[in-house]
């Protein structure tokens, strides 16, 4: 949800505004400032953590070794023409 005063510029974060955080960061030492914009660039190269390939790597075990749950897989290629 963002808040009303920064809903043209800026997000909002659940426990300080964009705003908030800026004003905050400008009131920092000039060598803490760096220091904090170099950390929050090397979050952008850390991996986000996706939910679905987690849970797609917790099944992989149980698909490859129990056929019955691929049993229908072997209807992949078939045609299917939809009755109307």
């Amino acid at each position: 949800m963002i808040r009303e005063e920064d809903s043209k510029t800026y997000p909002k974060f659940d426990f300080m505004s964009a705003r908030e955080i800026l004003q905050n960061i400008k009131q920092l030492p000039y060598k803490d400032r760096l220091l904090l914009i170099e950390k929050a660039l090397k979050t952008l190269h850390e991996p986000v953590e996706n939910p679905l390939e987690k849970a797609a790597a917790a099944l992989l075990n149980d698909y490859v070794n129990d056929k019955e749950l691929t049993s229908f897989t072997s209807l992949d290629f078939d045609k299917f023409y939809e009755a109307r």
